[in-house]
């Protein structure tokens, strides 16, 4: 006599999602790391969207993407607004970065990845696509250890006070950018160090949440609001702080904004302002980097490392896959 075990429905679907959006972000990766080191971001940026938003249109979703690359119909990367699955199933929010470090990729740099995030419909932050404020540290520390208004030098000041050790013992992660340049002399002055990177800021973030093996301790800059409730969905997963504003420096964006239902243009979000509901959150390496390793295309086989995570359980897998299929990617 056989026992049936009943599964709830919901727990049952998170766990098929978990494995389905790898699908996802590994179909992506693969076909941007086709045209790596090609010097084509705006070509490998399209490859890596098309192939997100076929496997998206796949799922058993009602899904609606609140954090994209445009907001307007006529846009070919996946717009906020846009609606993606088959039309059955949960209603979800998605946020995507098909290929976060087009430049990464255009160049066959370290670090380019294409990552996603899924939570329950209407528990993601609608933002449109403007540049965003940010400061994060990894999980441990009480809640507001560092603060968005405050200095780089005071808020170096305090994380070390908190870990317990010295200034020179704290390493800032900042984007190599003209406009981070008081935010580098301000943590330089006080002693730490600073970690330049040239792009990918979801992954920077990420690594503030395992310093011990990454050696960062802090992420701090500004970078574009996708990327920000991105890695805010990580930290979700993984445990972490960061605080965030949106840039809204104009009428035109300003209004972009309410439309979307942000009613205070100054308001600092954290963690579970974006993300106020349960997540996944994957990401696949598409160049090699510190997070994860990038596509191998081997003769027979193409070889992918992705992370997922999930905030219910604050699992967190590394997948390393063989994809023998080929022809299943030559489209892609």
């Amino acid at each position: 006599m056989s026992t049936h075990i009943s599964v709830p429905p919901q727990l049952l679907l998170e766990r098929i999602l978990t494995l389905e959006i790898v699908r996802v972000t590994e179909r992506a990766a693969v076909s941007a790391a086709r045209l790596r080191g090609h010097g084509n971001e705006k070509a490998a940026d399209q490859a890596a969207v098309d192939a997100m938003r076929r496997e998206l249109n796949k799922l058993p979703i009602e899904g609606t993407v609140v954090i994209g690359e445009g907001e307007r119909d006529e846009a070919p990367m996946l717009y906020i607004g846009e609606k993606v699955g088959m039309n059955a199933g949960p209603q979800v929010d998605i946020a995507v970065d098909p290929l976060e470090g087009t430049t990464l990729c255009a160049k066959n740099m370290p670090g380019a990845i294409a990552t996603m995030a899924m939570a329950d419909g209407g528990t993601l932050l609608h933002a449109p696509d403007v540049y965003m404020q940010k400061i994060a540290v990894g999980p441990g520390y009480a809640k507001g250890v560092v603060e968005l208004d405050a200095s780089p030098a005071d808020n170096v000041r305090r994380l070390a006070k908190a870990k317990g050790v010295d200034l020179s013992a704290i390493t800032v992660l900042v984007l190599d950018r003209p406009r981070h340049s008081d935010i580098i002399q301000g943590v330089r002055g006080t002693g730490a160090a600073v970690r330049l990177i040239t792009d990918g800021d979801v992954a920077g973030v990420i690594h503030c949440a395992d310093p011990d093996n990454t050696g960062v301790d802090m992420y701090i800059g500004t970078g574009g609001a996708p990327e920000g409730v991105l890695a805010a969905a990580a930290l979700r997963c993984i445990g972490g702080q960061m605080q965030c504003r949106l840039i809204l420096d104009s009428e035109e964006k300003r209004e972009r904004a309410s439309k979307m239902g942000v009613a205070d243009p100054r308001m600092i979000y954290g963690v579970e302002d974006m993300i106020r509901g349960d997540c996944l959150f994957a990401a696949t390496g598409v160049t090699t980097g510190s997070l994860l390793s990038g596509v191998k295309f081997r003769k027979d086989v193409i070889e992918t490392e992705t992370v997922v995570m999930r905030s219910v359980t604050g699992t967190v897998r590394y997948i390393k896959a063989d994809h023998r299929q080929l022809e299943k990617f030559h489209l892609d």
